[in-house]
């Protein structure tokens, strides 16, 4: 089934309480997972402005991940430093690796970077590797790493369509 980006459902900014909400605020993911109806992985457009971060730098215990940069260059950061990511590269992290990773857009112009990743939500962990934050499963919201729970947060808002 063809897929129209511009048609696929759209979500802006994050669930991350704050204040680790801030850096991923500008972020607009298109669902092209969503539109397919696909139920085994996702697979999202990322656009991110300039400043805006793709995520809190994080790693899951189930699920895969791969990103390709589209449009635009970004940082990608992960536990072994940095590395600036153009158009046509791309980087995958296996599921269970304990390597935090997210992407940065430090340049002047939009990044556009294809995500897809298994979706195994009652079985995923996110652990983010900078901050006090996990993320439980079952999309069971946010806890510190001494199992206190974060207030929840509403959903991200539907972003306008792009035209």
């Amino acid at each position: 089934m063809k897929i129209d980006p511009q048609r696929a459902p759209n979500v802006s900014g994050t669930r991350y309480p704050p204040p680790y909400d801030e850096p991923c605020r500008g972020r607009l993911r298109q669902r092209l997972g969503d539109a397919a109806h696909l139920t085994q992985f996702g697979v999202n457009f990322i656009r991110l402005a300039p400043g805006v971060w793709s995520s809190q730098r994080h790693w899951h215990s189930h699920e895969d991940e791969f990103v390709l940069v589209v449009a635009g260059e970004v940082v990608l950061v992960t536990d072994a430093g940095e590395e600036l990511l153009r158009a046509g590269d791309c980087a995958g992290f296996p599921a269970g690796v304990a390597n935090g990773h997210h992407l940065q857009n430090r340049s002047e112009r939009e990044a556009v970077v294809l995500e897809v990743g298994s979706r195994l939500p009652l079985d995923d962990e996110t652990f983010y590797s900078d901050i006090d934050m996990h993320a439980l499963k079952g999309n069971g919201g946010f806890a510190h790493k001494d199992g206190r729970r974060y207030p929840a947060q509403p959903s991200p808002e539907p972003a306008p369509r792009r035209s």
